[in-house]
């Protein structure tokens, strides 16, 4: 399991809302990566706009994430946003109004860090939903940031993602999983690089 994906979720008996909410990631069962769209950051913006439209100050932070955010960067055409609430696990307090903005809930993990994940009603997205002070939120923006300031990271992430892209996978979540080494990987780099640059 790639520690910025979530795990299998058919094992974990998780409530899975949907069917099949990330199929659509998949095109005859290979993962399609688009090169860089400029489009992607207007996306984020147009759906952050909606959410916090929708939340107001329950919104405690928003973050455009995943390979979409990262500049230069091929990815499969999906906006990841990260939503972080005081308790991901309280849906009465942001669901409804999501729903009444156009999203639906497609995943709920209350084993793994409360995660829910939302789609939205026309952008192909993710938002991801954690609690305060969660470590997961922490990493996916520690990726995102290491992976925008060192062309290198962005370079040998890209290769795995090609070679991985080549494949044939039944699910997204398998293909999330084989890309768990170079991730790994990276975030040590990038806890190393978080380092160096507080002492900078």
């Amino acid at each position: 399991m790639s520690p910025l994906e979530s795990p299998s979720l058919p094992s974990r008996g998780d409530r899975r809302v949907a069917t099949d909410p990330m199929a659509r990631n998949l095109v005859n069962g290979r993962v399609r990566l688009s090169e860089p769209d400029p489009k992607w950051p207007y996306l984020f913006r147009q759906e952050e706009s909606r959410v916090r439209s929708a939340l107001g100050d329950r919104v405690l932070s928003l973050d455009h994430v995943g390979s979409t955010s990262v500049p230069g960067l091929a990815a499969k055409p999906c906006v990841d946003l990260l939503m972080v609430v005081a308790d991901s696990a309280d849906e009465p307090a942001y669901l409804p109004d999501l729903e009444k903005a156009g999203y639906s809930l497609v995943i709920a993990e209350p084993d793994w860090f409360e995660h829910r994940v939302l789609k939205g009603p026309s952008v192909n997205l993710n938002l991801h939903v954690f609690s305060e002070g969660c470590e997961v939120a922490d990493r996916m923006r520690l990726f995102r940031d290491y992976l925008t300031a060192d062309a290198g990271a962005r370079e040998r992430y890209t290769a795995v993602k090609r070679d991985l892209s080549e494949r044939t996978w039944k699910r997204i979540q398998d293909y999330a999983d084989a890309k768990s080494d170079i991730v790994l990987e990276l975030l040590a780099e990038a806890e190393a690089w978080k380092a160096v640059s507080r002492t900078n």
